[in-house]
């Protein structure tokens, strides 16, 4: 008998290639190989006069949906449908999750197989998994194919119906989403708490302090807690809206004279033990990695996007290495455990193993799947440096390694001492905490510490040891330093804290945060600074209208409340259709309401952006075809607008700047003073594309000529800017010299990607650390230097390696060339647009430019 396996993508087809009996033979569909029609031209002749088409759902025949064969997939439909003919046996053998569920379904509903079909599930790509799985066929479970269609309808629905408004009301290109804009949500709240937050301020003295006045590398430090009794004021009791304490008559508080004074006082105080304080402290391992919090710890320590992670994790489980990746369950098997217990032992020793077999059967909140949870596949866990894994690839699977061997290692032991000192002088008593910390045990540190690259030097850096001390002491006091203390405004959003937010929420679920990540970024709800998610003057505007006119869209319980019933449909609990409409067609559904709400949103006012600033005194910010901008009323009663420049985020914001900008609008720009050399003003301004100096009026130019202008290198402010620096600016590019071995003119400028110099039609761009308006012949000729030898070594080179297209298989690599960086995806090569980072595009930008490129 002849078998046919499909599987979804060609990695996963290779690996179990490798397993199977020579009468299997196994293919990849690419992922779906049906979805509901991304565009009118996918949608059949027969069917576009109904009314429902466009819509891809037959809303008044149980909602069902109108499922195509996308262009891209008719040569895999082909080729499996030839495939098919040609066996005896249909083996189904995708993701065991709703997708994959999803997958399966498809193939046998759109292909029509006359053969046998059978379900065939396992959760790693090893031998042993997969002979089992030979064994244990079942059929496709409808209920998971409920939920999985439920989802896509629903998020077509609402794709469908609120997106059209947000382009009528807002601006063209925006979307919203079930999980998308309470993601949105999230960020813009936290913003706004950062834009009111006002700072307090408060100081307290550290102690340099000995046992002994002769050894002075006994010296350990002690931090001030009380005066007279009475606790120091610390971050925890400023109002963070005001900036002043919430109880001012239940704390001291310091400022820098009282601070500086009492120094000198304690300086002369009599310093005693009052106490010591010794407790044992057990730490046990956190459980192994669920699809969330792989994302967080990979973002944590490698920077990773979620994205990212999830298309390397996936990489790892379809060569063989790691379980699947997408789970909601802590759950090892017996076979892990075991592995994991030998593997201790071996590399670590009996004393490291932990005593009994630690388990974890938790879930977080709302678990749809009963997998494993992510480790290292097999009945041996191989080392890392036991694998062929370079790269990115094997950092994550050390990591996943690494937590997983921690769960079954020892509980690590610490010891605390709290030591209570007392410093008395006549007017006062002050009192100070020393904390000393020691690791008697390192048990699971040993392996693996979260959110540390290095698990010995977080155990050395974990050891704080002081003195031996006795109540009632004499301490000799060596230095006392005031220090200064601001309070600081809510962290940022990052990726990894994002995850755990929606997860906590039971919003979304972890297999879909990194796709939910990378579309707020790409429809510019978010940029990037450093690791921090920034909100921008979009997200603001879509999510004040969804607040007002459709607060369940960014409502977390509501949210959370509809993956509930997606769970219970697919736990055969809940009917589809029934769910279905009720969210759309009921008296609180979603048609209804935006039925209701549409007529009543004012495209101005929705374009209005209400940001938390003081003294706006009339202006308003609002979102415009080209972007932000300001407006203002002048004493006549006109209006006048000026743009917000591109970098300027809703925080950047305040009266003072949007002042400015309408009064360079208004009056033009204050000259800086006059060019020598022409007699024409200089200015320094600011555009769509951020500050930069010019030479004269545009107005006063020729008819067609454009004034001479110059960015600013960045890191530099438009405040800093003077007569001086602007001339030098303006006289950009300038020559350096000539090169000793050509004789041609090596010059210095700011191009397009930045400062640069250049020699003979060779650009290098400037470090971070080159000053444009500083750099000398010697350090120009060191660069270009660089840049040949890189040149001579790989007109291209590899930026870093991508994977394999989830659909064709093709591998894809960042690249950068002569003309900067590109996508190669097989023989095709495709620019990286320039606001992208080539070093920190993730995969699904790059599989958009592939599919506006390549389609």
């Amino acid at each position: 008998m002849k078998s046919l396996i499909i599987v979804e993508s060609p990695t996963k087809a290779k690996t179990i290639k490798k397993f199977l009996p020579k009468h299997m033979s196994v293919d990849s569909c690419n992922g779906h190989i049906r979805d509901l029609p991304a565009s009118a031209k996918e949608i059949p002749a027969k069917l576009k006069k109904n009314k429902w088409a466009n819509l891809g759902i037959d809303l008044d025949n149980n909602y069902e949906p109108l499922y195509v064969i996308p262009p891209t997939k008719k040569k895999t439909v082909t080729r499996l449908k030839k495939l098919i003919k040609e066996s005896d046996e249909l083996i189904l053998a995708t993701d065991e999750d709703r997708e994959g569920e999803g997958i399966s379904w498809h193939i046998k509903d759109e292909l029509k197989p006359k053969i046998p079909v059978k379900r065939m599930v396992f959760h790693e790509i090893t031998e042993e998994a997969i002979n089992k799985a030979l064994k244990e066929f079942r059929d496709i479970n409808m209920d998971l194919v409920d939920a999985q269609e439920a989802r896509r309808i629903i998020d077509r629905l609402a794709g469908y119906t609120i997106s059209p408004l947000l382009w009528k009301k807002i601006g063209p290109g925006l979307s919203a989403g079930r999980v998308q804009s309470v993601a949105v949500q999230l960020l813009v709240n936290r913003e706004r708490e950062r834009m009111k937050f006002r700072s307090g301020s408060y100081w307290d003295l550290k102690a340099v302090l000995n046992t002994s006045a002769e050894n002075e590398q006994r010296d350990f430090e002690a931090e001030m807690t009380h005066l007279d009794d009475k606790r120091l004021a610390a971050g925890k009791d400023f109002d963070e809206s005001t900036g002043k304490l919430k109880k001012p008559d239940k704390v001291v508080l310091l400022g820098g004279e009282e601070a500086g004074s009492l120094k000198d006082d304690l300086k002369k105080a009599k310093w005693t033990v009052s106490d010591i304080e010794t407790k044992p402290q057990k730490r046990s391992p956190a459980p192994p990695f669920i699809t969330s919090t792989l994302q967080q710890e990979a973002n944590r320590k490698f920077g990773y996007s979620a994205r990212d992670t999830m298309r390397i994790a996936q990489k790892l489980y379809e060569e063989g290495y790691i379980t699947y990746m997408r789970t909601d369950s802590t759950n090892l098997s017996g076979q892990a455990l075991n592995a994991a217990r030998a593997a201790v032992e071996s590399m670590y020793g009996e004393d490291y193993l932990s005593p009994s077999v630690r388990s974890f059967s938790g879930k977080s909140k709302g678990a749809q799947e009963a997998h494993e949870a992510i480790r290292p596949a097999g009945n041996t866990f191989r080392t890392p440096s036991d694998t062929p894994l370079s790269g990115r690839e094997a950092k994550l699977y050390d990591l996943i390694w690494k937590r997983t061997m921690a769960t079954q290692m020892a509980e690590a032991r610490l010891e605390f001492t709290n030591v209570t000192i007392h410093a008395t002088t006549e007017q006062s008593k002050a009192t100070f905490r020393a904390t000393g910390k020691k690791v008697l045990f390192p048990g699971f540190f040993r392996a693996y510490v979260e959110g540390s690259d290095d698990p010995d030097a977080m155990i050395e850096d974990r050891d704080k040891i002081l003195p031996e001390m006795q109540k009632d002491q004499n301490i000799h006091c060596r230095d006392v330093v005031p220090v200064q203390h601001e309070t600081k405004p809510p962290a940022r959003f990052t990726e990894a804290s994002l995850v755990k937010q929606l997860e906590k929420d039971g919003v979304g679920r972890p297999s879909t945060y990194a796709t939910i990540i990378g579309t707020i970024m790409e429809r510019d709800y978010v940029r990037k600074e450093s690791n921090a998610l920034v909100p921008t003057f979009t997200a603001f505007a879509v999510t004040e209208l969804l607040e007002k006119h459709f607060p369940d869209l960014v409502d977390e319980q509501f949210t959370s409340e509809m993956e509930q019933r997606l769970d219970d449909i697919a736990s055969g609990k809940e009917d589809r259709v029934n769910y279905l409409k009720s969210y759309y067609e009921g008296d609180n559904g979603l048609k209804n309401i935006v039925e209701k709400q549409e007529s009543r949103i004012d495209p101005q006012e929705a374009r209005h952006i209400e940001l938390p600033v003081e003294g706006l005194n009339g202006m308003r910010v609002l979102l415009g075809r080209f972007g932000p901008y300001v407006q203002a009323k002048k004493e006549d009663g006109q209006e006048i607008m000026s743009s917000i420049p591109e970098g300027m985020s809703p925080a950047d914001i305040s009266a003072d700047k949007l002042k400015k900008l309408i009064e360079s609008t208004e009056h033009g720009p204050e000259s800086l003073g006059r060019d020598p050399e022409t007699g024409e003003d200089v200015f320094v301004l600011t555009g769509r594309y951020g500050p930069y100096v010019q030479l004269g009026e545009a107005k006063n130019n020729e008819k067609g000529k454009k004034p001479k202008r110059t960015s600013l290198p960045r890191g530099m402010n438009m405040e800093d800017v003077d007569l001086e620096t602007a001339l030098k600016l303006l006289s950009l590019p300038r020559s350096l010299g000539e090169h000793p071995e050509t004789g041609k003119d090596v010059k210095a400028g700011i191009g397009r990607f930045g400062p640069y110099v250049v020699h003979d039609g060779t650009f290098q761009s400037l470090s971070k650390d080159d000053n444009i308006l500083d750099i000398g012949l010697d350090r120009a000729l060191e660069l270009l230097k660089q840049k040949a030898q890189k040149k001579s070594r790989k007109t291209s080179s590899v930026v870093k390696d991508m994977g394999e297209h989830p659909e064709t298989g093709e591998n894809i690599q960042i690249m950068t060339g002569r003309y900067g960086p590109y996508v190669k995806y097989g023989k095709k090569n495709i620019s990286i647009p320039r606001h992208k980072d080539a070093e920190s595009i993730d995969m699904g930008s790059v599989l958009d430019l592939i599919k506006q490129k390549v389609g």
